[in-house]
């Protein structure tokens, strides 16, 4: 028994849809933030190549105009300084705008890559385990942490190695650079910038890469289903077998109830004679007959009794009787395959009547 239960309650079942978007709704998802990290530097590299010297001569520009007129600038009026400094940060936002716009943008890609955007405040919440000295020592020393630390090893280590091969063969320029004049300086930094931008983001790359598939197993695997947790939302999702039980018991209870209300209104009883009974209703001027009750045994026993009780005519047409109790549903017309037995059995009946006079 307690090897049963160990397996009912062991987390080793794939989840269900259900239970990954209901893990989406609460913000838990697969996310690497080397991904995300990739993506940015990825977009600075780009605002770096292609937006640099453009951004450099705004700015430039700006700033010579600001030197070049600096003893127009109104000091010792408050407003007048406060436009001019407005104009100034309006020029700079100017030039760094596009620059700005391709940042914010990697770094939405670099969410929209890994999943769909995902608005839930469940983050948030206040958590007690946030504050326990016990799972902050489970969580310091847990897989995750041990695997970013080797992940960090790594990246210092290739970084540093991809740095230091692109930087030695430069080191005696680099000692020359601050005899140089500054203006000198952008183009060379600008270039060295690049030259070491690109194979560093290579390596982020592959290592973005490993982190997600490493990520998306950690997440996926937290998310895993006991067989007890599928059994559970089975019955969320179906209802529970035994709830589903009673109220098929009510519905069949209210129908029987309904039935047999509607059988004195019945213009005929077609009986088995003792296992089958099904109650007609037939009116001039209707398309055909109409069932109002049907029932095997006991509930065909109960029909038969009513019936006699209401002097209803009882027919006993086995081979009809079966048809129509597997054909027709209550409140339904009879299938036009039985309306010639059927109306041999309701001519009789009214042949019946009118020798009785009725």
């Amino acid at each position: 028994m307690a090897d049963e239960q160990d397996d009912d309650t062991e987390k080793s079942e794939d989840p269900t849809q259900k239970r990954l978007d209901e893990a989406a709704k609460r913000g838990d998802v697969a996310s690497s933030q080397e991904v995300n990290t990739w993506f940015v530097l990825a977009g600075g590299t780009l605002v770096l190549s292609v937006f640099s010297g453009s951004v450099v001569t705004d700015l430039q520009t700006t700033m010579r105009g600001i030197i070049a007129n600096a003893h127009a600038i109104p000091g010792d009026d408050g407003p007048a300084l406060l436009k001019v400094v407005g104009n100034i940060e309006l020029r700079v936002l100017a030039a760094l705008a596009v620059p700005l716009l391709v940042l914010v943008l990697a770094a939405i890609g670099g969410n929209l890559v890994q999943h769909h955007l995902i608005w839930s405040a469940e983050a948030l919440k206040p958590k007690l385990s946030k504050l326990s000295p016990i799972k902050g020592l489970q969580r310091l020393f847990s897989r995750q942490a041990l695997a970013n630390f080797i992940k960090g090893l790594l990246k210092l280590s290739l970084l540093g190695a991809v740095m230091t091969a692109l930087l030695w063969p430069n080191r005696h320029r680099l000692e020359g650079l601050v005899s140089q004049d500054p203006a000198s300086l952008l183009p060379f930094i600008r270039s060295l910038s690049l030259d070491l931008l690109g194979p560093v983001v290579a390596i982020l790359a592959i290592v973005a890469a490993a982190d997600y598939l490493f990520q998306y197993r950690q997440w996926f695997n937290r998310q895993k289903m006991s067989r007890r947790d599928m059994k559970e939302e089975f019955k969320q999702a179906e209802g529970d077998p035994v709830v589903k039980g009673k109220l098929r018991q009510l519905r069949q209870a209210r129908m029987k109830k309904r039935m047999m209300a509607a059988v004195p209104k019945a213009s005929v009883v077609i009986t088995n004679p003792t296992h089958y009974a099904v109650a007609l209703h037939y009116e001039r001027g209707m398309n055909a007959p109409v069932c109002v009750a049907k029932g095997i045994d006991a509930i065909a026993r109960k029909i038969r009794e009513i019936a006699t009780a209401h002097d209803i005519p009882i027919v006993e047409n086995p081979a009809v009787a079966r048809a129509l109790h597997a054909t027709v549903e209550i409140d339904q017309e009879i299938p036009p395959e039985h309306y010639k037995a059927v109306a041999e059995v309701i001519g009789y009946v009214m042949r019946l009547r009118r020798a009785f006079g009725r």
